[in-house]
């Protein structure tokens, strides 16, 4: 896709793409939201959190723990309620939610009587 015709889909001047991609510009919320849309990824994508990944695509439950808590681990400034997080709060969510993808890893084996 050219600048124009990214452009002329986000309603901007060509020129306001380029400095985009030369980060000379940042784009406002809007425009991201335009963007997720026509590439169809998130905005975590976009602002460099996230792999680029359709919206819309089927995943694994275990895929969207592992992203959730990748990201839980990275995250600068992370709170609860208003309350940063240390390092060890995050841990133990981590760990919480690792306990409920290995109860429901085991809740689906014994639904479907899947051996692996």
């Amino acid at each position: 896709m050219t600048q124009l015709q990214l452009a002329d889909k986000l309603g901007i001047s060509p020129s306001a793409v380029g400095m985009y991609e030369q980060n000379r510009r940042e784009p406002d919320s809007r425009i991201l939201n335009k963007l997720c849309a026509i590439f169809g990824v998130s905005g975590d994508y976009f602002i460099g959190y996230a792999p680029k990944q359709p919206m819309n695509r089927q995943m694994e439950v275990s895929e969207v723990f592992d992203e959730f808590t990748d990201r839980l681990a990275m995250q600068e400034g992370l709170m609860f309620d208003g309350i940063p997080l240390s390092d060890e709060d995050r841990q133990k969510i981590i760990e919480a939610i690792q306990v409920v993808e290995a109860i429901a890893r085991k809740q689906h084996k014994n639904v479907t009587g899947d051996k692996k």
